[in-house]
Protein backbone atom coordinates (compact mmCIF):
# COMPACT_ATOMS: atom_id res chain seq x y z
CA UNK A 1 0.00 0.00 0.00
CA UNK A 2 3.08 2.73 0.85
CA UNK A 3 4.87 1.50 -2.11
CA UNK A 4 1.97 2.01 -4.32
CA UNK A 5 0.91 5.42 -2.96
CA UNK A 6 4.88 6.00 -4.21
CA UNK A 7 4.33 4.55 -7.35
CA UNK A 8 1.47 6.23 -8.10
CA UNK A 9 2.76 10.06 -6.86
CA UNK A 10 5.76 9.15 -9.31
CA UNK A 11 3.97 8.17 -12.76
CA UNK A 12 1.69 11.43 -11.74
CA UNK A 13 4.90 12.89 -13.45
CA UNK A 14 5.84 10.31 -16.02
CA UNK A 15 8.07 12.62 -18.28
CA UNK A 16 10.15 12.89 -15.66
CA UNK A 17 10.39 9.51 -14.01
CA UNK A 18 11.29 8.29 -17.96
CA UNK A 19 14.06 10.87 -17.31
CA UNK A 20 15.05 10.10 -14.14
CA UNK A 21 15.07 6.03 -14.99
CA UNK A 22 17.00 7.11 -18.04
CA UNK A 23 19.33 9.20 -16.11
CA UNK A 24 19.87 6.56 -13.46
CA UNK A 25 20.71 4.05 -16.11
CA UNK A 26 23.21 5.85 -17.86
CA UNK A 27 24.93 7.24 -14.51
CA UNK A 28 25.18 3.75 -13.55
CA UNK A 29 26.57 2.17 -17.57
CA UNK A 30 29.63 4.41 -17.05
CA UNK A 31 30.99 1.36 -14.96
CA UNK A 32 30.61 -0.70 -17.86
CA UNK A 33 32.37 2.00 -20.22
CA UNK A 34 35.24 2.15 -17.60
CA UNK A 35 35.30 -1.60 -18.47
CA UNK A 36 35.02 -1.10 -21.91
CA UNK A 37 37.88 1.15 -21.76
CA UNK A 38 40.37 -1.19 -19.76
CA UNK A 39 39.63 -3.75 -22.79
CA UNK A 40 40.81 -1.08 -25.69
CA UNK A 41 43.94 -1.48 -23.85
CA UNK A 42 44.18 -4.85 -22.98
CA UNK A 43 43.07 -7.93 -24.53
CA UNK A 44 41.99 -10.33 -20.98
CA UNK A 45 41.34 -8.90 -17.50
CA UNK A 46 42.57 -12.01 -15.57
CA UNK A 47 42.64 -14.23 -17.80
CA UNK A 48 38.79 -12.95 -18.72
CA UNK A 49 37.35 -11.90 -22.27
CA UNK A 50 35.13 -9.12 -22.52
CA UNK A 51 32.31 -10.87 -22.84
CA UNK A 52 32.87 -13.12 -19.83
CA UNK A 53 33.32 -9.93 -17.86
CA UNK A 54 30.37 -8.60 -19.35
CA UNK A 55 28.51 -12.16 -17.97
CA UNK A 56 29.78 -11.33 -14.46
CA UNK A 57 28.75 -7.52 -14.69
CA UNK A 58 25.47 -8.28 -16.08
CA UNK A 59 24.82 -10.67 -13.63
CA UNK A 60 26.07 -8.58 -10.41
CA UNK A 61 24.19 -5.22 -11.74
CA UNK A 62 20.74 -7.20 -12.54
CA UNK A 63 20.45 -8.66 -9.11
CA UNK A 64 22.02 -6.13 -7.35
CA UNK A 65 19.13 -3.72 -9.06
CA UNK A 66 16.49 -5.91 -7.87
CA UNK A 67 17.58 -5.93 -4.33
CA UNK A 68 18.04 -2.02 -4.43
CA UNK A 69 14.37 -1.66 -6.06
CA UNK A 70 13.08 -3.37 -3.06
CA UNK A 71 15.43 -2.46 -0.31
CA UNK A 72 17.40 0.27 -1.50
CA UNK A 73 15.15 2.41 1.28
CA UNK A 74 16.31 0.19 4.14
CA UNK A 75 19.45 2.44 4.01
CA UNK A 76 17.29 5.70 5.40
CA UNK A 77 17.08 3.40 8.60
CA UNK A 78 19.51 5.22 10.39
CA UNK A 79 17.79 8.62 10.07
CA UNK A 80 14.13 7.66 10.84
CA UNK A 81 16.45 6.13 14.37
CA UNK A 82 18.08 9.32 15.12
CA UNK A 83 15.03 11.20 14.90
CA UNK A 84 12.61 9.53 16.47
CA UNK A 85 10.50 9.11 13.57
CA UNK A 86 10.56 5.45 13.37
CA UNK A 87 8.25 4.91 15.77
CA UNK A 88 5.42 6.24 13.56
CA UNK A 89 6.72 2.52 11.63
CA UNK A 90 5.89 0.52 15.06
CA UNK A 91 2.04 1.62 15.22
CA UNK A 92 1.27 0.86 12.21
CA UNK A 93 -0.48 -2.73 11.49
CA UNK A 94 1.81 -3.89 8.95
CA UNK A 95 5.76 -5.32 9.27
CA UNK A 96 7.87 -2.76 10.21
CA UNK A 97 10.57 -4.35 7.50
CA UNK A 98 7.76 -3.83 5.01
CA UNK A 99 7.22 -0.24 5.47
CA UNK A 100 10.99 0.48 5.76
CA UNK A 101 11.10 -1.06 2.06
CA UNK A 102 8.63 0.70 0.73
CA UNK A 103 9.50 4.00 2.36
CA UNK A 104 9.97 6.75 -0.57
CA UNK A 105 10.02 3.46 -2.95
CA UNK A 106 12.14 4.88 -6.05
CA UNK A 107 10.27 3.36 -9.31
CA UNK A 108 12.95 4.95 -11.00
CA UNK A 109 15.63 2.14 -9.97
CA UNK A 110 14.20 0.14 -12.82
CA UNK A 111 16.78 2.15 -14.58
CA UNK A 112 19.70 0.12 -12.71
CA UNK A 113 18.01 -3.28 -13.49
CA UNK A 114 17.37 -1.96 -16.99
CA UNK A 115 20.97 -1.29 -17.70
CA UNK A 116 22.22 -4.51 -16.41
CA UNK A 117 20.23 -6.53 -18.00
CA UNK A 118 21.33 -5.06 -21.57
CA UNK A 119 24.96 -5.76 -20.81
CA UNK A 120 23.73 -9.40 -19.51
CA UNK A 121 21.88 -9.61 -22.88
CA UNK A 122 24.97 -8.31 -24.56
CA UNK A 123 27.26 -11.20 -22.96
CA UNK A 124 24.96 -13.85 -24.03
CA UNK A 125 24.61 -13.10 -27.19
CA UNK A 126 28.89 -13.00 -27.80
CA UNK A 127 29.61 -15.47 -25.61
CA UNK A 128 30.71 -18.82 -27.36
CA UNK A 129 29.26 -20.99 -24.58
CA UNK A 130 28.29 -24.82 -24.65
CA UNK A 131 24.71 -23.94 -24.11
CA UNK A 132 22.98 -27.79 -21.80
CA UNK A 133 19.12 -27.26 -19.91
CA UNK A 134 21.26 -26.66 -16.26
CA UNK A 135 23.51 -23.82 -17.63
CA UNK A 136 20.07 -22.30 -19.29
CA UNK A 137 18.36 -22.65 -16.19
CA UNK A 138 21.09 -21.21 -13.46
CA UNK A 139 21.23 -18.39 -14.88
CA UNK A 140 18.02 -17.04 -14.31
CA UNK A 141 18.05 -18.35 -10.96
CA UNK A 142 21.30 -16.81 -10.17
CA UNK A 143 20.10 -13.70 -10.56
CA UNK A 144 16.84 -14.00 -8.72
CA UNK A 145 18.96 -15.62 -5.83
CA UNK A 146 21.77 -13.01 -6.12
CA UNK A 147 19.18 -10.03 -5.50
CA UNK A 148 17.72 -12.04 -2.42
CA UNK A 149 21.62 -12.65 -1.11
CA UNK A 150 21.95 -8.77 -1.74
CA UNK A 151 18.59 -7.68 -0.18
CA UNK A 152 19.84 -9.89 2.78
CA UNK A 153 22.85 -7.30 3.11
CA UNK A 154 20.66 -4.02 2.83
CA UNK A 155 18.56 -5.50 5.70
CA UNK A 156 21.78 -6.73 7.64
CA UNK A 157 23.12 -3.38 7.36
CA UNK A 158 19.80 -2.01 7.90
CA UNK A 159 19.99 -3.61 11.79
CA UNK A 160 23.40 -3.14 12.41
CA UNK A 161 21.68 1.39 12.07
CA UNK A 162 19.75 0.43 14.83
CA UNK A 163 23.19 0.13 16.91
CA UNK A 164 25.37 2.75 15.15
CA UNK A 165 22.41 5.19 14.08
CA UNK A 166 24.99 6.47 11.28
CA UNK A 167 26.16 3.90 9.59
CA UNK A 168 24.77 4.43 6.19
CA UNK A 169 28.45 4.51 4.95
CA UNK A 170 29.49 1.27 6.21
CA UNK A 171 25.99 -0.12 4.58
CA UNK A 172 26.50 1.04 1.01
CA UNK A 173 30.18 -0.78 1.71
CA UNK A 174 28.95 -4.08 1.65
CA UNK A 175 26.13 -3.19 -0.54
CA UNK A 176 27.26 -0.73 -3.38
CA UNK A 177 30.79 -1.58 -3.00
CA UNK A 178 30.20 -5.34 -2.77
CA UNK A 179 28.52 -5.32 -5.87
CA UNK A 180 31.39 -2.95 -7.74
CA UNK A 181 33.61 -5.89 -6.92
CA UNK A 182 31.64 -8.46 -8.05
CA UNK A 183 32.17 -6.67 -11.65
CA UNK A 184 35.11 -7.76 -12.21
CA UNK A 185 37.02 -11.82 -12.38
CA UNK A 186 37.63 -13.42 -8.88
CA UNK A 187 41.25 -13.85 -10.63
CA UNK A 188 42.70 -10.05 -10.37
CA UNK A 189 41.70 -10.60 -6.38
CA UNK A 190 43.89 -11.74 -3.58
CA UNK A 191 42.61 -14.99 -2.09
CA UNK A 192 42.21 -14.04 1.40
CA UNK A 193 39.52 -11.63 -0.42
CA UNK A 194 38.03 -13.94 -2.60
CA UNK A 195 37.84 -16.46 0.61
CA UNK A 196 36.10 -13.54 2.54
CA UNK A 197 33.31 -13.01 0.10
CA UNK A 198 32.90 -16.78 -0.64
CA UNK A 199 32.68 -17.64 3.07
CA UNK A 200 32.36 -14.92 5.60
CA UNK A 201 30.21 -12.39 3.04
CA UNK A 202 29.02 -14.95 0.62
CA UNK A 203 28.82 -12.56 -2.42
CA UNK A 204 30.85 -14.66 -4.68
CA UNK A 205 27.56 -17.04 -4.92
CA UNK A 206 25.63 -13.45 -7.09
CA UNK A 207 27.80 -14.21 -10.18
CA UNK A 208 31.68 -15.34 -9.41
CA UNK A 209 30.65 -19.37 -8.49
CA UNK A 210 27.77 -19.79 -11.02
CA UNK A 211 29.56 -18.11 -14.09
CA UNK A 212 32.48 -20.20 -13.38
CA UNK A 213 29.84 -23.56 -13.93
CA UNK A 214 28.12 -21.67 -17.43
CA UNK A 215 31.83 -20.57 -18.79
CA UNK A 216 33.41 -23.69 -17.81
CA UNK A 217 36.20 -21.77 -16.19
CA UNK A 218 38.11 -23.02 -12.80
CA UNK A 219 35.82 -22.13 -9.43
CA UNK A 220 37.10 -19.87 -7.04
CA UNK A 221 39.09 -21.77 -4.02
CA UNK A 222 38.77 -25.21 -6.14
CA UNK A 223 35.23 -24.98 -4.91
CA UNK A 224 33.56 -28.24 -5.42
CA UNK A 225 31.21 -28.33 -8.87
CA UNK A 226 27.82 -28.50 -7.14
CA UNK A 227 28.74 -25.24 -5.88
CA UNK A 228 27.81 -23.56 -9.01
CA UNK A 229 23.82 -24.56 -8.26
CA UNK A 230 24.00 -23.44 -4.42
CA UNK A 231 22.83 -19.93 -4.44
CA UNK A 232 19.71 -21.05 -3.54
CA UNK A 233 20.73 -22.27 -0.23
CA UNK A 234 23.26 -19.26 0.58
CA UNK A 235 20.22 -17.42 -0.46
CA UNK A 236 17.82 -18.77 2.30
CA UNK A 237 20.70 -18.83 4.53
CA UNK A 238 21.58 -15.11 4.53
CA UNK A 239 18.02 -14.15 4.75
CA UNK A 240 17.53 -16.23 8.13
CA UNK A 241 21.21 -14.57 9.58
CA UNK A 242 19.60 -11.18 8.05
CA UNK A 243 16.09 -11.72 9.71
CA UNK A 244 17.68 -13.08 12.95
CA UNK A 245 20.06 -9.21 12.88
CA UNK A 246 16.89 -7.89 12.22
CA UNK A 247 14.80 -9.11 14.97
CA UNK A 248 17.84 -8.00 17.44
CA UNK A 249 18.44 -4.97 16.40
CA UNK A 250 14.38 -3.68 16.46
CA UNK A 251 14.23 -5.44 20.11
CA UNK A 252 16.86 -3.02 20.83
CA UNK A 253 15.46 0.18 19.58
CA UNK A 254 15.05 2.54 22.03
CA UNK A 255 12.58 5.89 21.13
CA UNK A 256 14.10 9.48 21.22
CA UNK A 257 11.33 9.97 23.50
CA UNK A 258 10.29 12.81 20.93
Amino acid sequence: MIAGMWIRSTMAYRASFVMTALGGALVTGLDFVAILLMFSRVDSLGGYALPEVALLYGLSATSFGIADLVMGSAGRLGTRVRDGTLDTLLVRPAPVLAQVAADRFALRRLGRITQGAVVLGYALFALDVHWTPAKALLLPVTVVCGGVIFSAVFVAGASFQFLAQDAAEVQSAFTYGGQTLLQYPPTVFGKELVRGVTFMFPLAFVNWVPAAYVLDRPYPLGLPQWAAFAPPLVAVGCWVLAGLAWRAGLRSYRSTGS
